[in-house]
């Protein structure tokens, strides 16, 4: 019998392989990369949406880093990512190890953990600003029982709206939760076998095993927390819309202010900077956590 190469048969596997992606393909094409370019050659452009664009070179980009209010967005998004990447995912990891544990009551514990995030990012907002009301809110009521002068508008006073704002995504990591969950259960059962006969304690499997094990899983947690930050609109539109001043600004309140200003131009300027973001941190966290590298 005629043996066939391995690399014979790679080829024409990819074929096939090529034949299911040509749809992903074509609706990435028409609706992705045509997008995108436009948004990128109409960034050096004066364009208020009806009339030709207005080749300007980089004016946008030089006006955009002039105005004080895109610099306290870029700081404010910093913030929120380190906030993100440490406290956010830690707490999804922290919630991923007890469930992956089965301690008492964890099917409980998980599904009221995950039913806060069926509940869409507006109305979260919406709810966390009864909460946060000064007269009527649950927060400050509670405070006032131990200290009855206690007054504080949380999503209109300075310093305290950016703890408020970041409190109505903080603790909602069940996207972390389940990526790292289904990492860990993904983990051989032999290994923690091994573990075992090896004397190994509970620690020492976390440490050794299941934490180097779920690296990638950590990985996209983290790109996905931090890109989130780049592109939260709802949390702040719906409750600080950027102020007290511009202390929780950030660059999709200026995106869609420029879009209602008819600075088309401006506008896109703005998202190219927000896709430029989005992809130094996919390339910082893959080499961070050498996600393109096997695991096992």
């Amino acid at each position: 019998m005629k043996k066939v190469s391995a690399s014979r048969l790679e080829r024409k596997n990819y074929k096939w392989i090529y034949l299911f992606l040509t749809p992903s393909i074509l609706v990435f094409l028409l609706f992705y990369l045509s997008p995108i370019i436009t948004v990128i050659t109409t960034s050096f452009t004066k364009w208020d949406g009806f009339n030709k664009p207005e080749f300007i070179g980089l004016q946008n980009y030089i006006t955009m880093f002039h105005n004080e209010a895109f610099l306290l967005s870029l700081k404010n998004l910093l913030l929120w990512s380190l906030i993100a990447a440490t406290l956010h995912v830690g707490f999804g990891i922290l919630v991923a190890f007890v469930l992956f544990r089965k301690p008492f009551g964890w099917k409980f514990t998980r599904a009221v953990f995950m039913v806060p995030n069926v509940i869409s990012a507006a109305a979260w907002a919406l709810i966390y600003k009864f909460i946060f009301n000064n007269d009527m809110g649950v927060l400050n009521n509670i405070i006032r029982k131990v200290n009855p002068d206690f007054n504080v508008q949380w999503f209109y006073q300075s310093p305290y709206a950016f703890c408020a704002v970041t409190l109505t995504w903080l603790f909602y990591a069940v996207i972390v939760t389940l990526i790292v969950l289904n990492d860990l259960m993904a983990i051989p059962e032999e290994l923690h076998e091994a573990a075992k006969v090896d004397g190994a304690t509970g620690w020492k499997v976390i440490t050794k095993i299941q934490l180097p094990l779920c690296r990638n899983a950590f990985g996209t947690a983290i790109i996905c927390s931090v890109t989130a930050r780049v592109a939260m609109y709802e949390q702040i539109a719906l409750t600080t819309a950027g102020g007290p001043g511009d202390d929780t600004m950030n660059l999709p309140l200026i995106l869609v202010k420029s879009i209602s200003d008819m600075k088309y131009g401006y506008a896109n300027a703005n998202g190219v900077i927000m896709f430029i973001l989005g992809l130094l941190i996919l390339a910082i966290i893959n080499k961070v956590f050498r996600m393109n590298e096997n695991v096992y």
